[in-house]
């Protein structure tokens, strides 16, 4: 489907420009605590974008399934909730984000789970 490929390459290049905001613009404006968060939100996100482009492939390749379709919206949320979190307690300090971040988690799992039901159903 165009939109996961759309919203996957999206969020591969916004890893690209975090990861190199967080290399060049954070480094010694952050705590090495805080810049390893920064870093650990970018890595998930370009993992899971990858997530989104492959299911996007997928979906031009098989007939339609709501088990691609909610892993593909699902691991978005996940990159909104988990990744989102931690740029923001990165950049403000604010522990409390911190309680936002499983969700985002839950949300990959669940993700990679649906897409799992999916192979063995239907390839």
């Amino acid at each position: 489907m165009k939109v996961f490929l759309i919203i996957g390459a999206i969020n591969a290049m916004l890893a690209v420009v975090f990861g190199a905001f967080g290399a060049h613009a954070l480094e010694g404006k952050l705590s090495e605590k805080y810049l390893g968060t920064w870093n650990t939100a970018v890595l998930y996100q370009m993992f899971h974008a990858l997530g989104i482009l492959i299911i996007g492939v997928l979906m031009g390749n098989v007939a339609p399934s709501s088990l691609l379709t909610w892993s593909g919206w699902t691991m978005l949320i996940g990159i909104v909730l988990f990744s989102g979190s931690l740029y923001i307690l990165s950049l403000s300090g604010i522990k409390i984000l911190g309680a936002i971040t499983p969700l985002g988690g839950v949300s990959f799992i669940i993700a990679w789970i649906l897409l799992i039901v999916f192979a063995v159903k239907a390839l």
